[in-house]
């Protein structure tokens, strides 16, 4: 499975009637249709174009084009879980080791979570992250087509130097988390220098396909560096985080049980 491995150091006004008894009622409704057609000609190609990019959009597919931020939903559907166990801002802060302010702008749709944070909330609410993050419905076909598949995008950690600020991590959806499955399917797509967040543990196992790009596996101590065609395994007990390593997108099939993320 690993290539190297070493220690980790690591968005007119309305024409004028004419008053009666006068010759100019005619040339008003005359001028009215005129008017219209300006009206029409003005507002017409400012219209169509945007309709347009809308249907692109839409027809562009795939999970690239269907990516929604991971905050969509997940503050309303955080709020409710909290209320759920009974707890307030300031105790979940505390478990999930976040400031209160960060997670009352969760609720509030104002910030997106890290994979890693979003992981301790679901934790401290005893759920998981694929039941706190928006999705659609679990498909009753047995088939997942390309141009269907949902995604969610999340922002990676900040570097050094800031410099994986503004990247992120899109979890496109093989298999859409659902009551009483047991396995997750997603392909992980991270940007240049994208990482996790700081390591994370909790029951399973995990396995992973490397499809493209170069990913660096942290496994407690260890580091690997991963090539496309490699692949791993590890029960997820054993605390681990992940990067890309590389200067072009990295793509991994992995699969988790129990459903996780």
């Amino acid at each position: 499975m690993a290539n190297d491995k070493r220690s980790s150091s690591t968005g007119a006004a309305r024409p004028l009637r004419a008053g009666a008894g006068t010759r100019a009622a005619p040339t008003s409704r005359q001028a009215e249709p005129k008017a219209a057609v300006k009206v029409a000609r003005k507002v017409a190609p400012k219209t169509a174009p945007r309709a347009a990019v809308k249907t692109a959009t839409r027809a562009a597919g795939g999970a690239q084009g269907a990516a929604s931020n991971g905050s969509d939903g997940l503050g309303t559907r955080l709020r409710h879980a909290r209320l759920v166990q009974q707890m307030t801002l300031k105790a979940l802060a505390e478990q999930a080791g976040c400031s209160e302010s960060l997670l009352s702008k969760v609720e509030g749709g104002h910030a997106t979570p890290s994979l890693a944070t979003l992981h301790r909330l679901a934790l401290a609410l005893d759920t998981n992250v694929a039941a706190l993050v928006s999705g659609p419905a679990a498909s009753a076909t047995p088939v997942q087509r390309a141009s269907e598949r949902p995604a969610v995008r999340f922002p990676a950690a900040q570097g050094a130097r800031g410099r994986s600020a503004q990247r992120t991590i899109v979890l496109e959806r093989l298999v859409v988390p659902g009551p009483g499955r047991l396995l997750q399917g997603d392909i992980h797509v991270l940007e240049p220098q994208a990482r996790s967040d700081e390591q994370i543990s909790h029951a399973g196992e995990e396995l992973g396909y490397v499809l493209e790009g170069e990913l660096e596996l942290t496994l407690g101590d260890d580091t690997w560096r991963l090539q496309a065609g490699d692949s791993f395994y590890f029960p997820s007990t054993e605390p681990h985080s992940y990067r890309n390593p590389g200067d072009t997108v990295t793509r991994v099939l992995w699969i988790n049980t129990p459903p996780t993320f």
